[in-house]
């Protein structure tokens, strides 16, 4: 037999999520996505550039109103479907935190798809949890009630990675908003393998988009668009906070703060159905009485 020389393997690119499509970057920068002992490259993926988060912000900004039109139990079903899928796929999950050295993947794995279901089960109940009747000196019903606010920006924490994203997205999307995604730093991976999922769903493209890059350069870009209504942080770094608060002045978006310490993204802090309060405008609307 003739002689073959070692053989490299091919290592994939992981692309970006924007609009139900899976992109290459603008800028074509592309980065290794290494263990978390540095020692092992495990592939590469895109950075996202300025022009790429707009892209994304535009996407979401279209997708939004259709969103929010859904029934909210068609909403809850698309989130248990997308649910269903990560289950099917958890073994894919599971490698990719495994090899980026989360010791049980097994288990953040199972948080994650576990929260997407508890999710789904508040589509159909947090307006009426968050809704009133309110009383009022006329001869007039008054009602209150919640609507998503549009475009919401999430900052993933690096750990956990996988359901520091479920849990920051879940409880925006679940009210009618659409999402811009920032994939935690230091094991991106994850966060493209599960928009792979989502992109297999129902769930309509440009709901949530997924980029993967520098937090420091988009941090900026983040909190200056005019376009973004609110941003969900969930970095834990004090200086990104900041930044992100400071801009967020000049359009007046929201900016709530997810300051959990690694282990408590599995405990019932970060399913708190107040967090989707952070993500809605209440609305009050007068109707007469009849007589």
């Amino acid at each position: 037999m003739p002689k073959t020389s070692a053989r490299l393997p091919v290592l994939k690119t992981y692309k970006l999520y924007i609009g139900g499509k899976f992109p290459r970057g603008e800028s074509g920068r592309v980065a290794p996505a290494r263990s978390l002992d540095g020692r092992a490259h495990l592939a590469n993926y895109c950075v996202a550039s300025r022009k790429d988060f707009r892209d994304a912000v535009v996407a979401a900004r279209k997708a939004q109103p259709g969103w929010a039109k859904a029934t909210a139990y068609n909403r809850g079903q698309i989130l248990y479907r997308a649910a269903e899928l990560a289950e099917l796929r958890r073994a894919e999950l599971e490698a990719e935190l495994h090899r980026a050295g989360v010791r049980d993947a097994a288990a953040e794995v199972d948080a994650a798809i576990d929260r997407l279901v508890h999710h789904a089960g508040w589509t159909d109940k947090f307006s009426q949890l968050f809704s009133s009747v309110n009383p009022v000196a006329t001869p007039h019903f008054n009602f209150t009630f919640p609507e998503p606010t549009g475009v919401v920006v999430a900052v993933c924490p690096d750990a956990p990675a996988l359901l520091g994203l479920v849990s920051l997205i879940a409880p925006a999307i679940l009210s009618g908003n659409a999402c811009i995604v920032l994939a935690s730093e230091t094991a991106p991976l994850v966060a493209i393998a599960f928009a792979e999922i989502l992109a297999t769903s129902d769930l309509p493209g440009g709901v949530v988009n997924v980029l993967t890059g520098s937090r420091a350069e988009l941090a900026s870009h983040f909190a200056s668009h005019m376009d973004v209504n609110a941003i969900v942080d969930g970095s834990g770094d004090a200086d990104l906070a900041a930044k992100l608060r400071g801009g967020s002045a000049i359009n007046l978006k929201r900016y709530a703060a997810r300051t959990l310490a690694a282990k408590e993204w599995f405990g019932a802090k970060a399913e708190d159905p107040f967090w989707i309060l952070d993500t809605v405008e209440m609305k009050t609307a007068w109707h007469p009485i009849g007589l």
